[in-house]
């Protein structure tokens, strides 16, 4: 579902990716381990499209990304691709159940039916007593799911989570392991993990380990 073949990246005199290669099937979920500054964040943002490779080819579903640019690019990405990070960067001024909507109503989906999937998500992940309240109310745990329901709405084919337990205490980081498993189980859900989490990474179907800009 997801290629990149022979991505690389420069920054000024650094070389952070020399030439790496991926595939990813649809229900997986693969983690990518190794130490700080081996490329696993840049590479992540590449592959989400966040940022360009100075070389290299990368198709999800059939779509060369190179081909696209701006406003289709945000669109291609924001329909197809779900983001979880370590700081949720979930909206202050608006609730729970307002952050979820808002890739979907970028995407053009009518409100209603936005409002009726983000509610039903919300729901699903526990958080049903929580739709009005806004991200200052809610615990790590609780914005991390909402981050979470946010990343599916517009029902994307992979969801790439970039430390998603890093700002989490270890029962709620437990609990955001299982709820991955549960999403692929239920729903075929794709995933692709940066972390530093042995648990997670041990949970996922493979682990691809990066030293040097490379997957080794």
């Amino acid at each position: 579902m997801l290629t990149a073949t022979d991505i690389h990246k420069h920054y000024d005199h650094l070389e952070v990716l020399k030439g790496v290669d991926i595939a990813i099937g649809k229900g997986e979920i693969v983690s990518i381990v190794g130490s700080s500054g081996a490329g696993k964040s840049t590479l992540l943002h590449i592959l989400g499209t966040l940022d360009k490779a100075d070389k290299g080819k990368i198709m999800l579903n059939g779509q060369l990304i190179q081909s696209l640019s701006g406003n289709k690019l945000a669109a291609f990405r924001n329909r197809h691709i779900g983001f979880v990070f370590q700081f949720h960067h979930l909206l202050p001024e608006f609730t729970a159940l307002e952050n979820v909507c808002i890739p979907g109503w970028i995407a053009g989906f009518k409100k209603k039916e936005v409002v009726i999937k983000a509610t039903g998500l919300l729901k699903t992940l526990g958080l049903a007593s929580r739709l009005e309240n806004k991200p200052q109310q809610l615990s790590g745990g609780e914005q991390q799911r909402v981050a979470v329901a946010r990343a599916l709405i517009n029902g994307p084919s992979i969801i790439m989570a970039d430390e998603p337990t890093g700002n989490l205490d270890s029962a709620n980081a437990r609990e955001l392991h299982q709820l991955f498993i549960d999403l692929r189980n239920q729903f075929d859900q794709t995933f692709l993990i940066v972390t530093h989490n042995e648990e997670l990474a041990k949970m996922s179907d493979r682990i691809l380990q990066m030293k040097d800009g490379k997957i080794i």
